[in-house]
């Protein structure tokens, strides 16, 4: 293929990743610092673009070559944000997730996917109660800071009242994309577990805290039932009258799998894929992208509808997520 072809792909390919909204021409001329007749050159062809250029058009628009050139081998390339990130705090960690939700809302025609072996980050926000009991887990038991290692946990002294508000955030992004869930019986036992793990440890500052931990846990679930009875998201107290995305919620009895995040914007396809519990590793490549929705489907038509249809089914899971639930009150 001849050098300016493959030029042509290149761009081609940028397009296609771009929001509509976004001129290609325009981002050249700001990131090579050119004019816009020279960008327009680039962009036809006319004029070959320099390997230093490359190198800052795949850093700036986190490209790679590969998947760009479709090059048949089984390497794919994965971004892997958090290596390069510094995130002094974690209501910082926590706005970088916030970001990664916002991405969404750059496109017109958008859907996620989740595949929730552990529950969406975003729903330990749902209420303060067990979002300051998530966050000062995260903090004292992932992060090891100084500022909770020793302490014990109590909602008086720790509210975590930043975080929340950015969970809030999270959540109201969340809700105007339109999205699928696939879940499993375990969905919720880290969470679970973790709350027993600190009752047992003598973490919590006294039983009221973990009561109300769990209470808040049960809100949760209730929250979460009544949006798959509407099939749609929303916040806990909103009007009918505000707009609510259409959310599938399917159940999975057999598979557990993995957190992973699939995300259709604009024709094109995208994962986040978890590690080390909060972080992500994510990729456009299509090949890969492909083989894994496919899996994603395969295991959505093994599994139950449970929005919108299927009552039965619904309280049936609804109802044995609150029973393990139950079990942590002593």
């Amino acid at each position: 293929m001849e050098n300016n072809e493959l030029q042509l792909e290149f761009f081609n390919y940028l397009r296609s990743t771009l929001p509509v909204h976004v001129s290609l021409a325009d981002e050249l001329c700001d990131l090579l610092n050119i004019s816009a007749d020279s960008a327009y050159r680039r962009l036809r062809g006319e004029k070959s673009l320099a390997f230093s250029e490359l190198k800052i058009i795949c850093e700036k628009f986190h490209v790679s070559l590969d998947q760009v050139l479709n090059l048949q081998n089984d390497t794919v390339a994965f971004r892997a944000p958090d290596l390069v990130a510094h995130h002094a705090t974690f209501a910082d960690h926590m706005r970088n997730i916030l970001q990664g939700v916002m991405f969404f809302h750059q496109f017109k025609d958008r859907k996620m996917m989740y595949l929730c072996k552990d529950a969406p980050f975003w729903y330990f926000y749902v209420f303060p109660e067990l979002a300051a009991f998530k966050t000062f887990f995260f903090l004292r038991s992932l992060r090891n800071e100084a500022t909770v290692l020793n302490k014990k946990f109590s909602l008086k002294e720790f509210p975590f009242d930043d975080c929340f508000a950015i969970g809030q955030q999270m959540l109201k992004a969340f809700n105007e994309i339109p999205s699928e869930e696939l879940w499993n019986n375990e969905s919720w036992n880290s969470t679970i577990n973790q709350v027993a793990y600190y009752r047992d440890a003598g973490i919590f500052s006294s039983k009221e805290d973990c009561e109300k931990i769990i209470d808040s846990i049960l809100k949760t679930i209730d929250h979460l039932e009544l949006q798959a009875t509407a099939g749609q998201k929303f916040m806990p107290g909103d009007s009918d009258l505000k707009y609510r995305a259409p959310i599938q919620c399917y159940v999975n009895d057999l598979i557990i799998g993995n957190n992973t995040i699939y995300g259709q914007v604009d024709g094109n396809k995208i994962s986040w894929i978890t590690y080390s519990v909060l972080n992500t590793l994510v990729t456009k490549d299509k090949r890969f992208n492909d083989h894994l929705f496919q899996n994603f489907y395969t295991l959505r038509s093994r599994s139950t509808l449970v929005s919108g249809t299927g009552e039965r089914e619904r309280v049936r899971f609804f109802n044995s997520l609150r029973d393990k639930v139950n079990t942590l009150r002593k």
